[in-house]
């Protein structure tokens, strides 16, 4: 699993509708926080992306993307997204699981997917990571606000 402080990996995604997603096209703009869920079928992981939709302008307030990684491929995705009414992009792997990419597959009697948060500044640095196997812990909502409050007074397009 990726650590504070580290440089974030080249993620190259896909959103839904097949377009790449490439998290190094968001620096210099604004900070991404990225929900890797366990599932789209996972009633926990869906608790917390809930909260993530009913805290959506705190985290525009503060510069952040919110973008949602799912396991699954596009059209699952997409149909979740479309009956979730998810107004984040959703992201899935173009190549492997996008989980594989920050380490998030634990192997316990051959591989558990695991479910976590990523959240990246403006530079391309990982300010938060937090991964779990059990989806009820893989939510850190104190942790990311933490972060983001560190994020805040840094020179960026947002800053007041």
């Amino acid at each position: 699993m990726l650590t504070s402080g580290s440089t974030a990996p080249a993620m190259e995604l896909e959103d839904t509708a097949g377009q790449p997603w490439r998290l190094s096209d968001h620096r210099g703009g604004h900070g991404v926080l990225l929900y890797f869920m366990r599932s789209t079928s996972c009633p926990i992981c869906n608790r917390h992306v809930r909260d993530l939709v009913a805290r959506r302008a705190e985290f525009e307030a503060d510069n952040i993307l919110i973008a949602i990684v799912v396991p699954e491929g596009r059209d699952l995705g997409l149909a979740w997204q479309t009956e979730c009414g998810i107004p984040f992009p959703v992201l899935v792997g173009s190549a492997g699981t996008p989980h594989e990419s920050i380490g998030l597959t634990r192997k316990v009697f051959g591989s558990m997917q695991q479910s976590g948060t990523l959240l990246v500044d403006t530079d391309g640095i990982v300010r938060h990571a937090h991964g779990a196997t059990l989806p009820v812990n893989s939510y850190d909502r104190k942790g990311i606000g933490a972060a983001v409050r560190s994020l805040r007074g840094r020179s960026s397009p947002a800053s007041p």
